[in-house]
């Protein structure tokens, strides 16, 4: 079984998520299929047959959740260095006028969400910051920038 990275926020986030789908989600659902049965005639029941995909669908991601949760390997960085690694967030400056600046945490494929400036450590984006320091330069997407900040925010 293949194990994958996550960080502490990331493996909280997970717990959460999987505690709600079957805590609150799926005891709803046995609510609303019950409340359909109710209505008679199942066979024709198009409240009934849409809880029972929507409690699918539940199931399957509950299931999918607890695989993850399974093989999930909590990666507490090193907080005492300036080495871009797992977990880092980073700021990074372009070269370029006028500066572009970013800001990135680096995770896991699972916590990966590039509109919210976190990228996988996997991404070429991500690869190319691993082992970098402040002041190093960073090629993306044809253009150069300067880390700035290396930053480990703990929760």
């Amino acid at each position: 079984m293949q194990r994958f990275l996550i960080t502490q926020k990331g493996y909280n986030a997970l717990k959460e998520e999987l505690h709600r789908l079957k805590t609150i989600d799926r005891v709803s659902i046995v609510a609303a299929i019950s409340e359909a049965r109710s209505h008679g005639d199942l066979s024709e029941n198009a409240e009934y047959h849409a809880a029972i995909e929507k409690q699918s669908m539940i199931e399957s991601k509950i299931a999918d959740l607890e695989s993850k949760f399974s093989r999930a390997e909590v990666i507490i960085p090193n907080t005492e260095t300036d080495v871009i690694r797992f977990g880092a967030t980073v700021e990074l400056e372009s070269e370029d006028t006028p500066k572009v600046k970013m800001r990135y945490t680096i995770a896991g494929n699972y916590e990966a969400d590039p509109e919210k400036g976190v990228i996988s450590a996997y991404s070429p984006v991500g690869r190319s910051m691993i082992g970098r320091v402040v002041g190093d330069d960073i090629m993306i997407n044809e253009r150069v920038y300067i880390v700035t900040s290396v930053l480990y925010i703990t929760d």
